[in-house]
């Protein structure tokens, strides 16, 4: 197992889990610290599953077995960003307090792991891009829209549309000098596969922005960025949040800027021009 945090992890694969493994992962994220001191039978009890459940739960996260395990968690256990705030409507103060803690939970674990030269290498793709696509699906599409709007901002030529068609046949018409940065919670989502299996054809680099590490979407792009969730919806085993994803998108706007200052003249032309249409 690399150094990410056992929790992102765990997290990131939940969805996709066997009803078995999301027992246990469910015990484990209610309190990590407990589960610490925890033997094996008593981990097996607590999620109703068999000692060696856990042991096949240990080997999913590519860890070597229980004791790792353990370990993992135990370097996570003090960091309260890694705990899940539950959300209460019965108390609607406490319920937005915990919905902020989740957010700032999903922000720090989604830029603290990325590595310089990962974020160095996505920054140069950028620059020397003639032109960006940014393709999306369904819930993570207005991510995509504001990623394109905000790399205008800053003079770089990029594109995005909320109709697949029209998307696929953008990227058509595209060119190795060109990137792809894709936008994926589950990283599953087909018909992006496809049009990345298209660009790939087309020797197009592709920067994929997911949820997991060894989704589809991920394994297939050039390069990845992981997002880390912790908001629940629906049932516990799913989750969403178009917060990490677009934390990405602002991080990269932010550092394109720091990186030339001129950028700054360009967002400022722009606002100048559309500066008639406000009150």
């Amino acid at each position: 197992m690399n150094d990410q945090n056992i929790i992102n992890v765990i997290y990131s694969k939940l969805a996709g889990m066997r009803p078995t493994d999301q027992k246990i992962a469910q015990v484990l994220l209610e309190d990590p610290a407990r589960a610490v001191d925890f033997t094996i039978s008593q981990l097996a009890r607590l999620a109703a599953v068999s000692d060696a459940s856990v042991t096949r739960f240990c080997k999913s996260l590519a860890l070597t077995g229980f004791h790792q395990l353990k370990i993992e968690l135990a370097k996570a256990a003090n960091d309260q960003t890694n705990y899940y705030q539950q959300v209460n409507a019965d108390n609607i103060q406490k319920a937005l307090a915990s919905i902020s803690a989740n957010k700032v939970a999903e922000v720090k674990n989604t830029l603290a792991p990325i590595a310089t030269a990962t974020i160095e290498q996505v920054l140069s793709w950028i620059k020397e891009a003639r032109l960006i696509q940014i393709i999306a699906e369904g819930d993570t599409v207005p991510v995509a829209i504001d990623a394109a709007y905000k790399l205008n901002q800053l003079g770089f030529l990029a594109i995005t549309a909320d109709s697949w068609e029209t998307s696929i046949a953008q990227t058509l018409n595209m060119s190795p000098h060109d990137l792809i940065i894709v936008i994926s919670n589950s990283g599953e989502a087909l018909r992006l596969l496809k049009q990345i299996k298209e660009a790939q054809k087309k020797h197009i680099r592709v920067l994929a922005i997911t949820n997991r590490d060894d989704s589809p979407i991920a394994l297939e792009a050039n390069l990845h960025l992981q997002t880390a969730v912790r908001q629940k919806v629906f049932q516990s085993e799913y989750y969403f949040s178009r917060i990490a994803a677009a934390t990405v998108i602002e991080a990269i706007f932010l550092l394109l800027i720091a990186d030339d200052e001129t950028r700054r003249e360009h967002i400022k032309t722009h606002e100048a021009l559309i500066s008639d249409a406000k009150i």
